[in-house]
């Protein structure tokens, strides 16, 4: 209900009597009424350009390490329908493929063999995109099949999770002694390492662990997951406004020059890739971090390329361009590759 009406509405009147009812209005900038470039009181520019980047990166992810057909139908699984799927988002345009392999019970494993299968022909047919994944040992035996992988050259970039929590219902926590080594073998192996956070105690772990020692090489590359179960919660638009921009915040605090990518993840899938992307940040989208393709609803991604040219238009309507993958090596500090050729050769 509407408050009570207070206005003096005879003293209204009484202004209707002694002048014209009108807009203030003296132009003084005349010729012009607004000049949108400069002032007609000084040579200023008074709506400069805002800093950012007109390309963006775009990672597509095939499949990830959560998720099964039970909660996605359509996610691929078998190494021929990870290939496929990879070589359709590398046809579309996309900067970089995030792959992960399974087993035949649909887990995630670190098999050398499954990754040949999957990168080798992908590479030899279509060389630009930059081929990355997660290597998470988990199990026996898997530090030694990381390794194998890493030194084949098979990826050019890997997460390190500096982190400790459950995610969903699963405890994932990777000790410093762990991140720290890892960190170690991929930087002597070429393989640039992205740092993993999901929430703010992530970033401080990275900080102490990998940046105060002075173990990290510039430039420092952070992935943002947030929004999945254990991570920094986004229920709702104004939580994740809020929140990304506190992430953010606290990697620019400890280096301004960082380069951030955030992750499509959770509930918050498409708005939180598209304010990262409004925010002058790069994306990765895709099967690995949500099955949802917005936020309000329950439609399932139903394929990864076409998630990848949802993205890629929205990019376009924001005047922004998808970096190619050697855009997209310059800028994180691997060496360009062309064509044609392997990765650090």
């Amino acid at each position: 209900m509407a408050g009570k009406n207070t206005i003096d509405w005879k003293y209204i009147d009484e202004w209707k009597k002694k002048e014209e009812f009108k807009t203030i209005w003296i132009p003084y900038g005349l010729p012009e009424i607004v000049d949108p470039f400069s002032s007609r009181y000084g040579d200023i520019e008074v709506q400069p350009k805002w800093n950012i980047p007109e390309k963006v990166v775009i990672s597509q992810t095939v499949n990830g390490a959560f998720y099964s057909k039970r909660a996605n139908p359509n996610l691929p699984i078998t190494p021929e329908e990870i290939y496929a799927s990879a070589r359709e988002c590398a046809a579309a345009g996309a900067t970089t493929v995030h792959v992960h392999v399974r087993n035949k019970e649909g887990y995630n494993v670190l098999d050398p063999e499954l990754f040949h299968r999957v990168i080798d022909p992908l590479r030899k047919e279509m060389p630009e995109p930059v081929y990355d994944g997660c290597m998470v040992p988990f199990f026996e035996g898997e530090w030694d099949n990381m390794v194998s992988v890493l030194s084949d050259r098979l990826l050019e970039v890997t997460p390190i999770n500096t982190t400790a929590s459950f995610c969903g219902d699963t405890l994932f926590a990777k000790p410093p002694h762990v991140i720290i080594e890892k960190t170690r073998l991929c930087q002597e192996l070429g393989v640039k390492t992205q740092i993993a956070v999901y929430d703010d105690g992530d970033v401080d772990n990275a900080y102490r662990y990998l940046i105060k020692t002075g173990l990290l090489e510039k430039p420092y590359y952070w992935i943002i997951l947030p929004t999945l179960p254990g991570g920094s919660p986004m229920h709702n638009p104004r939580q994740m406004v809020s929140g990304m921009m506190r992430l953010t915040e606290l990697i620019y605090d400890i280096d301004r020059e960082s380069i951030i990518i955030v992750c499509a993840a959770g509930r918050a899938s498409s708005y939180l890739a598209i304010f990262a992307m409004l925010l002058g940040l790069h994306v990765r989208v895709g099967m690995e971090d949500t099955v949802w393709r917005y936020p309000h609803k329950d439609d399932l991604i139903r394929s990864n390329a076409d998630h990848f040219r949802m993205f890629k238009g929205i990019a376009e309507l924001m005047g922004r361009t998808v970096a190619t993958g050697d855009e997209y090596r310059e800028l994180i500090g691997l060496p360009r590759r062309g064509k044609s050729g392997p990765a650090n050769a």
